[in-house]
């Protein structure tokens, strides 16, 4: 190639490739995403905007995606099979190593999925900050929703006293 003597060396690009510096005091946004999803508690799941809240930038729930994508390839390692989005769906299934693993993952900590979707997900969401009730505070709530919905119509008082109004009469005559 011809150098002409005007014509400035161009420096290589990258000469060196640059590791991110972060620390402690200045974590990257990455670090931060997988300290939130290391947090969420088994059984429980959060999703990507709920994250990216609490990471301090609000509108990148997609970027929270990509770290969850990441994840895969960090130390000590995230749990980024807990990461949903909005409505419970397990939109991040297909970075996992199979499409049914993130599933998988859940069911063995609890979490019913349905249709690639977290069943009783209001009860099962997390947010950073909350404590953690442990599993077994989840499990019966959600047991007696159910048994709730099985029920056809709770005893009331006033149909109650009016069996045992009944019952006196004929008990006094």
């Amino acid at each position: 190639m011809k150098k002409y003597p005007n014509q400035k060396e161009v420096p290589s690009w990258p000469k060196e490739k640059k590791q991110a510096t972060t620390n402690e005091k200045n974590p990257s946004f990455f670090e931060k995403v997988f300290e939130l999803a290391r947090l969420v508690p088994k059984g429980r799941v959060t999703t990507y905007g709920t994250i990216a809240e609490a990471a301090g930038i609000r509108l990148s729930a997609r970027m929270v995606g990509w770290a969850m994508h990441a994840a895969g390839k960090v130390h000590p390692p995230v749990p980024a099979h807990r990461v949903v989005n909005r409505n419970g769906m397990l939109t991040g299934k297909h970075h996992f190593p199979t499409p049914t693993l993130m599933e998988e993952l859940l069911a063995k900590e609890g979490v019913v999925v349905k249709n690639d979707k977290v069943q009783q997900f209001k009860e099962l969401l997390w947010t950073p900050g909350e404590p953690d009730p442990g599993p077994s505070a989840i499990k019966p709530k959600a047991a007696s929703k159910a048994a709730q919905k099985t029920v056809a119509k709770p005893v009331t008082k006033a149909s109650t006293r009016k069996t045992n109004t009944k019952n006196n009469t004929k008990k006094t005559k």
